[in-house]
Order: structure tokens, then C-alpha cells, then sequence
């Protein structure tokens, strides 16, 4: 695999000719949009060559139920395990069922792993700190989630379990411990692996809403793996910054690895990106896009494209028709690269991305790269 910068003056035909390679080929792998222009800092992945010695790592994935077909058998060949996001419960444990039979049944037919997905998201749609301290709490509420749980299971032929619990109590935490200890011992007697996803944490006693109640070491005892949600540092409705900057990632990381055994563990990548307007003010919303339409909108403005190197991210400045000016930061296939050597130089289990109903050839060719995903079916 080969990436290279995007100079002024470049044309897709130009490097197509000198990388031996094709218009199409280029402009397919990379989704250009319009081939007959680019735009100075854009990256590109350079189709072709052998791939050469590849780790096999296990790449899991969250996709919500509405991903369209196509984008589905796109990503499945690369992955290892699918969680389809995700499956509810009520305040009495009644949980409400998901219609992700389409995404199970896909993945079995290439091999790979469905889990079924539980979270804390209520009626409203956010995480429900409220109903989770119900479920960890109530002895009731958690005997009827564990036996639906092991009922769907069985019912759509889910290979594990994957908990995402967030915005829990602090003082919620040894209570959350205890539930993915008991969530184990359910399901590892059926042959039912259980992962968990947690907040990015560069401490035991690192404090905040989304990090108190998230106990790296009970979840690395008890969980079969651990997704380190290593992303949203840049956020809806916070300030302009890299979303997922690797100086951050590796604090997590030297932290991490302390207490979950590196086999336990998955890094999490982002696919998506995120465009400030500036003066960013507190309170106001980034607009969330794809990173391939990022790429296209600095293109059409004939933004030069910048790389941060300490959060290894690109970014770049636009105006719009208005003339307010933005800051756009997103992943392209240095940024990922970047991330999939973290995951090798700490001898991680693999990866985890959120989400794959974004359309990214780009992240797929990158990881192909370097990983040869797992199979475990």
C-alpha cells in the first residue's frame, strides 16, 4: 500500500501515469467526485501492489440498521465482528427489539461474527443515566434484561454481546463492574463472547461524567474484549479540534495497557468528520459529514488541505457563500494509518469503527494495507 500528499499542479491523469496506475482505479479507491480536480495537501491511496506480510488483527464495527445495502457488503469482506446498533430496554427490562435481522443474516453470509448490541438509550434517543442506574441497581430490572438478552441470542443466532453503557453515575461504577461480570458468566456458558466499549480514559482516577463509572481493569477482567471509544475529542458541541488525535489516543493507550491485557484490546476509529463555524462560540453545533465529503468540500472551495502532526489529522479552513468562515477537521488515509500503527506498536487485538454507514473505500483500503482481518466464524 502506498499513500501519497496531493501537490499544486497535480493531476489524477499525472499520477496515475507515474504510479502505473489508472484514472479510475484512482478516483474509485479514493471517491473523487470530480476527477479532474484536487486539491494540494489531499491524500491519496494508490491502488495495486502486493500487500506484502500482514498481521491478522480482528476489526469490529457498529452500523446502524437503516446502512444501506451496498455500503454493508462493502465493509463486511474486512471485518471480523458487526454490531448493529443497538438493542434497548425499558425501566422494567422488557427490551425493545431491533430490526437488524437484515444486517445479521449479511453477516453470517461473509463470515462475520453479529453481536447483539445493548445500550442505556431511552425513549429520547440519548444515553439514559436514569435507566441505566435502574438496570445496575435493580435486581429485578437486570434478571429480565440477562434473560432477554439470552433469548434473542438464541432466537437470531448472535454470536456475543457487546455493551455500550455511557453517561453512567460515578458512583454507578462497581455497580456497572458487577453487571459485566454477571453478563459474562450468562453467556460464556453458551459459547457467547462479551465486549464492551468504554470512554477514553488516561487514568484510574480521571474524572467527568462519561469516564467515572467506566473501570478499566473490572471491564479488562471480566469482558473478552474492550472497544476504547478513542474519538470525539472533537465533538457536536465542542470547540474546533482533531476528533480523534493520536497524542490523545497514546495517553489512553500507556493507560490502557497498565491494566486490560493488549489481547482484550480494540482501538477505536472514526468515520466521520466534523465542520465549525468560526468564531466557534460555546453552545453552537459542528455539522457532521462523511470524511469523503469533507475531501469534496475542500476541493469545490479550493481549501489546501493541512496536517496537524501531533494529532496526525488533517484539517482545513474554508468560507462559505455567506462569507462565514469554517474550520473542517476529518480522517483521510494518513490520519488512519497513523492509528492502525498505534494499534500494532501496542499489540492490540485490533480495531472497532464507528460507524460504517458512511461510505469510506478509502479506510477499507488502508486497513487491507496492514491488516488481514480476522475471521471467526
Amino acid at each position: 500500500m502506498q499513500i501519497v500528499e496531493v501537490k499544486a499542479g497535480d493531476t489524477l491523469y499525472a499520477l496515475a501515469r507515474r504510479y502505473a496506475t489508472t484514472v479510475e482505479a484512482l478516483a474509485f479507491d479514493n471517491q473523487i467526485a470530480d476527477p479532474a480536480r484536487l486539491t494540494p495537501g489531499q491524500s491519496l491511496v494508490i491502488p495495486g501492489g502486493s500487500a506484502g506480510a500482514r498481521r491478522c488483527a480482528e476489526v469490529n464495527a457498529y452500523a446502524y440498521p437503516n446502512i444501506a445495502p451496498e455500503l454493508l457488503q462493502e465493509a463486511l469482506p474486512y471485518l471480523t465482528a458487526l454490531c448493529p446498533f443497538s438493542w434497548r430496554f425499558d425501566a422494567q427490562g422488557t427490551l425493545i427489539p431491533l430490526a437488524d435481522e437484515r444486517l445479521v443474516e449479511a453477516a453470517y453470509a461473509s463470515d462475520t461474527a453479529p453481536m447483539l448490541t445493548l445500550t442505556n438509550i431511552g425513549e429520547s434517543g440519548g444515553f439514559s443515566t436514569e435507566l441505566g442506574h435502574v438496570l445496575l441497581t435493580d435486581s429485578v430490572v437486570q434478571d429480565a434484561v440477562l434473560d432477554g438478552v439470552v433469548e434473542r441470542i438464541r432466537e437470531r443466532d448472535y454470536y456475543g454481546l457487546n455493551l455500550n453503557f455511557e453517561y453512567l453515575q460515578p458512583f454507578d461504577r462497581d455497580a456497572y463492574s458487577a453487571f459485566v461480570k454477571r453478563a459474562a458468566e450468562r453467556l460464556h456458558p453458551l459459547g457467547c463472547p462479551v465486549s464492551t466499549a468504554i470512554a477514553p480514559k488516561e487514568s484510574a482516577e480521571q474524572e467527568g461524567f462519561l469516564y467515572a463509572a467506566h473501570d478499566y481493569a473490572a471491564h479488562g477482567t471480566y469482558a473478552d474484549r474492550v472497544i476504547l471509544m478513542t474519538y470525539e475529542w472533537g465533538y457536536t458541541f465542542g470547540a474546533p479540534q482533531a476528533i480523534s488525535p493520536v497524542n490523545r489516543i497514546r495517553r489512553v493507550l500507556d493507560y490502557a495497557v497498565t491494566v486490560i491485557p493488549r489481547r482484550k484490546i480494540l482501538l477505536g476509529i472514526s468515520n466521520y468528520a466534523y465542520d465549525w463555524t468560526l468564531p466557534w462560540k460555546q453552545g453552537s453545533a459542528a455539522r457532521i459529514l462523511s470524511d469523503a465529503a469533507a475531501v469534496e468540500l475542500a476541493v469545490s472551495r479550493g481549501a489546501e488541505i493541512r496536517f496537524d502532526e501531533t494529532a496526525a489529522a488533517p484539517w482545513f479552513n474554508y468560507v462559505d457563500a455567506e462569507g462565514r468562515a469554517h474550520v473542517v477537521w476529518f480522517e483521510d488515509a494518513r490520519s488512519v494509518l497513523a492509528r492502525l500503527r498505534l494499534a500494532e506498536e501496542y499489540r492490540l487485538a485490533g480495531i472497532s469503527v464507528w460507524t460504517i454507514n458512511q461510505r469510506n473505500r478509502t479506510l477499507w483500503k488502508v486497513i487491507e494495507g496492514v491488516f488481514n482481518a480476522e475471521k471467526l466464524l
